[in-house]
Order: C-alpha cells, then sequence, then structure tokens
C-alpha cells in the first residue's frame, strides 16, 4: 500500500510510524488509521523489530486530533462508526506484543491524546501540549479518553480535563502521571531512541511477557495476577534468551538475546 498520510521507517531493530498530515496538524481520519493499520501488518510480519515509536511530523503537533472537517457533518451511526474503527486501532496498537512508545513533538489533543495513552509510555517535548478538548465542539472523546486517562491519572483529575477541555503542557502532564519523561524538544527525539534502542536489545519473549502481564493484570485481582506472572515467568524459558541472559551474567559478559521460541 502506498502511505498518503503517514511514513513507517525502521532503524535497527526499531519501527518508527509517523502521522504525516503536518498542514493538518496531522489530524486523524479513517484513511490515517486505514494506513496505520496496514503499516502494523507489516511491522508484525519483521521479526527482527522489537521495538515500535509513534510520533508526528513537521514542528507544531503529534496528533492535534481528529480531522473535524471530516467529522461535521456525518450522522450518529457514522459517527458511531468512525469512533469504533479509531478505538479498534487503538486496542490493536495497545495489545502488540512489542513495547511502544509515544513521542510527542507537539500538541496531542482529543485523539492524539488518546493514541498517546495507548502506548506503553509518553516521552514528550517541553513544549508539546495535552488535553481533551472535545467538550468545546459540544462532543465527547471517541476513541477512548473518558476511559484510558482516568486509569492513568485517577478519576477526578480526568474528569476535570475532560470537562473543562483544558490543555496542559508537559511538566502539568507528567506531575499528574501522563507523561513519564520531559525533554528539550531538541533532545527529544534522541533521547525516546535512545530508550527505543536500550529496549530492543533485550530478549523479545521477555518483553511481551511483561506488557502482556501488566495490561491483562490490570483488570484482575493481585493474587490472578501474580498467579499470571507466574506462568508468563516460567514461559520465558521457551526462548534461548532465558538461558542466555543468565548464562550470560554468570560469565560477566554482554548477553545476545535473539527472541527466539523453543
Amino acid at each position: 500500500m502506498e502511505y498518503n498520510n503517514i511514513l513507517l521507517s525502521k532503524e535497527g531493530n526499531v519501527a518508527v510510524l509517523k502521522f504525516n498530515r503536518p498542514k493538518a496538524l496531522n489530524a486523524l481520519n479513517p484513511d490515517v488509521f486505514h494506513e496505520m493499520n496496514d503499516a502494523v501488518d507489516k511491522i508484525m510480519a519483521d521479526k527482527t523489530i522489537k521495538v515500535l515509536v509513534l510520533t508526528g511530523e513537521g514542528e507544531k503537533a503529534f496528533v492535534a486530533g481528529a480531522d473535524i472537517a471530516h467529522m461535521v457533518n456525518l450522522s450518529p451511526l457514522q459517527l458511531k462508526e468512525f469512533s469504533r474503527y479509531g478505538q479498534d486501532f487503538l486496542f490493536r496498537l495497545e495489545a502488540l506484543p512489542m513495547p511502544v512508545i509515544a513521542c510527542v513533538n507537539g500538541f496531542a489533543l482529543g485523539g492524539g491524546c488518546e493514541i498517546a495513552m495507548a502506548c506503553d509510555f509518553i516521552y514528550a517535548a517541553d513544549t508539546a501540549k495535552f488535553g481533551q478538548p472535545e467538550i468545546t465542539l459540544g462532543v465527547i472523546p471517541g476513541f477512548g479518553g473518558t476511559q484510558r486517562l482516568s486509569r492513568l491519572v485517577g478519576k477526578a483529575m480526568a474528569k476535570e480535563l475532560c470537562m473543562t477541555g483544558a490543555m496542559i503542557n508537559a511538566q502539568e502532564a507528567k506531575d499528574i502521571g501522563l507523561v513519564n519523561k520531559v525533554f528539550p524538544k531538541e533532545k527529544l527525539w534522541e533521547e525516546t531512541m535512545k530508550t527505543a534502542s536500550s529496549i530492543a536489545g533485550y530478549g523479545k519473549i521477555a518483553l511481551r511477557s511483561i506488557k502482556e502481564c501488566m495490561e491483562r493484570g490490570n483488570d484482575v485481582d493481585l493474587h490472578d495476577g501474580c498467579f499470571m506472572e507466574t506462568d508468563a515467568f516460567a514461559l520465558t524459558a521457551t526462548s534461548p534468551d532465558q538461558k542466555e541472559g543468565m548464562t550470560a551474567f554468570l560469565e560477566k559478559r554482554k548477553p545476545v538475546f535473539k527472541g527466539e521460541i523453543i
């Protein structure tokens, strides 16, 4: 598929997906989600990829929200279809068997904030802005914002952000637990890729198991979550990476992880 709205590239074992509608501040429409789904298919088919980084093309925006020009004349059923299409992609993004990092280089508003929240964690430029401003348009978040935001920052803070439509800066987003780290804008990409490359040096099976345990464990009680962890812990031995990691530790050398399953 030829992409008109995104850019897909690869740096070592790290895949990079860029939203590429800078004139529209990378706003989301069905074509964007269609291309993103195709790109994820390609990423999943490449067994060398261990980490995915999402970012926005241009100086101003990660994703500034959904495309209002697309939505303004949609019927209720068409709006529902658009919402579900976006939500289905974010569930897919959230369930990818690899770490996904949001590198937020500018506005992450509405759908942009929702996409960032579906990633495993967020690094942001000090100039970035976050928010769920849908209330100012007479609607509500439609790509999971009323649900993921409260799980990340708490119900009261999430209600305030969704009910006021307020924009917050990167440091405020970090203070409430939405963002992991904030960097000067000129350092953001370097620091994001430094972390992505470091993570990509570890074993794929262990990375996948950490993600699965933490995602699924979030919805069960502590005992069930810990039983799930026990099984996943044992199953890391299905990969030679487990023996390689422990042997390398005992031999005082750096391990070479290959991500194979036996």
